[in-house]
């Protein structure tokens, strides 16, 4: 009963959002109705006179600017190529395991099969119709790929929904759970399948796209004013059917989720925990570690890999998750497909283009890493290029090693922890050797309110100004880096939909907002702190899965290091830094190796 009475709200929400589309047609059939009234009135002689022909002129001049508009508005609506989303295209002989698996699903749950899976760099799983002419040529006489030979669709509206699968899901769930998760999302192929609702689903789409048509920027002053009245209207039609557009998908919903209860109800509270643990791994290896990476112009390759690493990792810390790792045992699901490492590779590159915006393709400046290359070639480099960037500043700033040398400075950590170092207040009277005096704002202690920070910056002087220094840095040199090369590659031997969405907008999600001057000013000090001890004290950059690159000294990662040197470039304060140095036998005076 919940399952029909879900479906019934579908096909009545769908209905109103037709009648809307009808509501739209007669407004824009009413001057020529009224026209063909006028005209039929002074041809039986009823409405004559010079009143009447005059009005029958107007009328039917008018019927007909309405009826050109409404049909160019009608046949941008029809061919205006909806919105798709970013996927990686999985055909079935690559994965004819997981197709079989969602085949079965479909026929246990006695719905259409999905025309086709894709995948995506994202935890989340969802149906998506691509039937539209400018998403492709139409399918084969063969038919269906995952529904198997022998059944043909000769009209397009005929196609069921791709399914798209979150990539994260594959790596870290066994098959038996996504097969849960997925029960839901297959259901939702019934509803697809309905006339009406398809119809509502491709007006929406249209409506959608046509706003987006007129929303392109470039074209010429009368161009821009059809496009003007063209997104006029096509808004105004969907503020009214945007309600009932909202609860008819609501309500496909909840009868697909009525529908998949009889599959794996069980198993699937269980599935619902991973989703939320691969989320939580995904979201961190993104901005922990792979996000560095991006930085350096460099992509990892084995994301999802990644995040099965993380999660175990993750399960050996936290005594709640230690559930989670007898998981390990089972097959999981990423053995549905023939060539794993390729997917996860081509995943891998969609993922740092939507979300940092990378080119679609390998090259010199963009090339893949695999993860027992990472510490040496993302870690060690981003600390020896940050380190690098951090003294071209100081040589800007004209900051000089102690004692003055008449050669350039040499990068030491002393150079660093001098220059930000404030000394204690000397008397008020006392000038200092280097013309400070004791009420010099970079000689105030943390807690004077006359010097306290404006949104965050350092307490510090010589700190606001190195931080500075370094913001337009390194603005100068994202300025001046080469571009992303926008073209459509397949990437990694597996089928791409790039060619259907825009590369204008990269990044589509942006990891995190721009980083603070304080926040670079931590990084680089903390990145020449890293060099120091890798090259004095015989330190080693490290991958931690759950935290991303980290100093190995002795082998124990140095966890409390951030601390130290917050303290030094906010408070002036070097003591607590000198000790971990003089603890982890760093040398300070000793130069280091820059890139």
């Amino acid at each position: 009963m919940g399952m029909e009475a879900g479906a019934q709200a579908a096909r009545s929400r769908a209905l109103a959002v037709l009648r809307v589309r009808g509501r739209g047609l007669a407004v824009a059939v009413l001057p020529a109705a009224a026209a063909v009234i006028l005209l039929a009135g002074g041809s039986s002689g009823h409405l004559v006179g010079h009143g009447w022909d005059v009005a029958r002129w107007v009328v039917s001049a008018l019927a007909l600017v309405v009826l050109l508009a409404a049909a160019g508005i009608a046949l941008v609506v029809v061919r205006a190529r909806p919105a798709v989303s970013p996927t990686v295209s999985v055909p079935e002989e690559s994965a004819p395991d997981l197709y079989r698996m969602v085949r079965d699903l479909a026929d246990r749950l006695d719905v259409p099969a999905p025309s086709a899976i894709a995948i995506t760099p994202d935890c989340d799983s969802w149906l998506e119709d691509r039937t539209h002419p400018a998403h492709g040529p139409p399918p084969p006489e063969s038919g269906d790929e995952i529904a198997g030979p022998g059944r043909r669709h000769h009209r397009r509206t005929a196609v069921a929904p791709v399914l798209v699968i979150g990539s994260p899901f594959l790596w870290w769930m066994r098959v038996g759970e996504l097969r849960a998760v997925l029960a839901p999302v297959v259901a939702g192929t019934g509803p697809s399948a309905h006339p009406d609702i398809a119809a509502a689903r491709r007006f929406v789409r249209g409506l959608d796209a046509a706003v987006a048509v007129a929303s392109t920027p470039g074209r010429c002053a009368m161009i821009r004013g059809v496009c003007a009245g063209l997104g006029w209207v096509a808004r105004m039609l969907l503020r009214g059917c945007r309600e009932h557009a909202a609860l008819m998908e609501r309500a496909v919903a909840a009868a697909a989720a009525e529908r998949a209860q009889a599959v794996d109800y069980g198993l699937r509270i269980v599935a619902q925990e991973q989703v939320g643990l691969a989320y939580a791994g995904w979201d961190r290896l993104l901005t922990r570690v792979a996000l560095p990476a991006w930085r350096m112009g460099r992509w990892p390759s084995r994301l999802d890999a990644g995040v099965v690493a993380a999660l175990t990792e993750l399960s050996r810390r936290d005594r709640l998750a230690e559930g989670f790792a007898s998981r390990l045992g089972e097959r999981p699901a990423c053995d549905l497909l023939e060539e794993p490492g390729l997917v996860d590779e081509a995943a891998s590159l969609l993922a740092a283009r939507l979300f940092h915006g990378g080119p679609a393709e390998s090259g010199p400046d963009w090339a893949p890493v695999d993860w027992q290359e990472y510490p040496e070639e993302v870690v060690d480099r981003t600390w020896r290029t940050e380190a690098a960037r951090l003294h071209r500043v100081l040589d800007s700033l004209g900051v000089r090693s102690a004692p003055a040398a008449t050669a350039s400075p040499a990068p030491t950590l002393s150079r660093v922890l001098d220059h930000l170092s404030c000394p204690p207040p000397p008397p008020p009277a006392v000038t200092e050797p280097d013309g400070c005096r004791a009420d010099d704002p970079r000689f105030a202690s943390a807690g004077d309110p006359r010097y306290a920070p404006a949104d965050g910056e350092p307490l510090n002087e010589r700190s606001a100004s190195l931080a500075a220094r370094l913001s337009a840095e390194v603005a100068r040199e994202e300025a001046t880096g080469p571009d992303p090369a926008p073209t459509a590659g397949a990437g990694a031997g597996q089928g791409s939909d790039t060619a259907l969405w825009d590369d204008d907008a990269l990044p589509l999600f942006p990891l995190q907002p721009p980083r603070t001057a304080r926040d670079l000013l931590a990084e680089h000090v903390t990145a020449m702190v890293c060099c120091a001890a890798v090259d004095t004290a015989g330190a080693s950059p490290g991958l931690d899965w759950l935290d991303g690159p980290s100093l190995l000294v002795h082998g124990e990662r140095a966890a409390d290091l951030s601390a130290r040197v917050l303290s030094l470039i906010e408070e002036g304060d070097p003591l607590p830094l000198r000790a971990w140095l003089v603890e982890s036998g760093i040398r300070p005076e000793k130069p280091v190796r820059l890139v």
